[in-house]
């Protein structure tokens, strides 16, 4: 078979997985999952192994130490993984979730329950655990999962799934319910994102180009999730130390993430006294400052920042910065450069803060605190496909419940229209 041929047969078997996988109850979903965990730990070596072919092309190939970071795997790693899997086996089942109900004057008992979405395709970048994330996420919401991930962690994603597989095999779970996209060319992840009828939904987590390149060619429904400009608003009301202190959490305490701070705005009638200190702070932790001219005013080491620069999503030791006039001036700076992912604003108002919510326009806003809060596992929701920044169906957290989509279920006894 040729390629287009061999996806075709790969993405029928994801939907017949698909169909059986849905009325299945939680218990035996929950079995399928610890099977998978057991089973990532028993055979790690081997997984470790296929990872380690992965590793050494990545430094053959000039690939930086912190990507080669994201790509490694080891047993602790691996152990963390199968934790996480099992934390998603412990989470209640959205399937069946009656999100709303009532009696009609005429007698018929109407409900919205949460039902599968079918197959959910994935595209994802670098790191292999989302392999393990993204099925068990899928599982557990009733979903197939058609996962297409870097071609980087090739052996380590196919070690992943004959685990995963072979486990699967053992349970009421379809062992197809999880499969790996066929082939390793661009054409192969074109197929996906064309497989209209095959593949209910997509979903792409990575960085903006990926993105981009899903949303603008999919014909597959997509679930966009979004790159993270997070700004911190330092607002006239703020309190200085407590604003220190959570901008050098969102910037500097993992700065490679989507969460991750990388703008800084402070009101003009605190700047001379905030700045400074600010500016001592991260540069003491090897962060490089692209700011206005209001901003570089208080140190010669700040870089002016250009259009792009307010842009950017650095995922690195750099933030841009700008002094404003207003809450208003903030929430348009907000409005033009950000990414609508997380906003945070530090101020003992109350009215402020209120404002601030409502003006800015973004999938989660802080108040008092860091942006890095905005993550499944932290708000409590177990892991996560990835953040959300498009207001279709989803936004936020990509979790159980949005993996699901809902019936509308109306019950009567003999009921006719007239």
């Amino acid at each position: 078979m040729n390629e287009s041929e061999l996806f075709n047969d790969v993405a029928r078997r994801s939907r017949a997985a698909a169909a059986a996988l849905a009325p299945l109850a939680r218990a035996p979903k929950d079995a399928a999952l610890r099977a998978v965990a057991d089973a990532l730990v028993e055979r790690a070596a081997e997984i470790v192994t296929a990872n380690q072919a992965d590793v050494a092309r990545a430094r053959e190939g000039g690939v930086a130490e912190a990507m080669i970071d994201r790509l490694r795997l080891d047993a602790g790693r691996i152990e963390a993984i199968a934790d996480a899997v099992r934390h998603v086996a412990g989470l209640p089942d959205p399937v069946g979730e009656v999100v709303r109900g009532s009696t009609l004057p005429n007698g018929l008992e109407l409900r919205q329950i949460r039902v599968p979405l079918g197959v959910v395709g994935i595209i994802y970048e670098g790191r292999p655990n989302v392999t393990v994330d993204a099925a068990a996420l899928c599982l557990k919401s009733g979903n197939a999962a058609l996962l297409r991930g870097s071609s980087s962690a090739r052996s380590s994603n196919e070690a992943l799934l004959r685990v995963m597989q072979d486990a699967l095999r053992t349970t009421e779970v379809p062992a197809d319910a999880v499969q790996l996209v066929p082939g390793h060319t661009r054409e192969s992840v074109k197929h996906l994102m064309r497989a209209r009828g095959l593949v209910d939904v997509l979903i792409p987590r990575g960085g903006a180009s990926l993105i981009n390149s899903v949303v603008e060619e999919a014909t597959v429904p997509v679930i966009e999730t979004g790159v993270g400009n997070c700004a911190v608003y330092v607002d006239a009301d703020a309190d200085l130390d407590m604003a220190l202190t959570v901008l050098l959490n969102a910037k500097i305490q993992r700065p490679s993430v989507c969460n991750a701070a990388e703008t800084l705005l402070v009101h003009a009638a605190v700047a001379d006294e905030f700045l400074p200190r600010a500016l001592k702070a991260l540069a003491d932790a090897g962060v490089t400052v692209h700011g206005d001219e209001r901003t570089a005013a208080f140190d010669p080491a700040v870089v002016p920042a250009t259009e792009d620069d307010y842009r950017a999503e650095y995922l690195s030791l750099d933030i841009a910065a700008a002094v404003v006039d207003s809450l208003e001036d903030a929430v348009a700076h907000i409005r033009t450069y950000g990414s609508g992912h997380t906003e945070a604003i530090i101020t003992r108002s109350l009215a402020a803060s209120r404002r601030f919510i409502a003006l800015v326009d973004s999938a989660a806003v802080a108040v008092n605190a860091s942006t890095r809060f905005t993550d499944g596992g932290e708000f409590g929701f177990g892991a996560e496909i990835g953040i959300s920044t498009q207001k279709l169906h989803a936004r936020g957290p990509l979790g159980l419940p949005e993996l699901t989509s809902t019936t509308w279920v109306f019950t009567g006894d003999g009921h006719t229209r007239g």
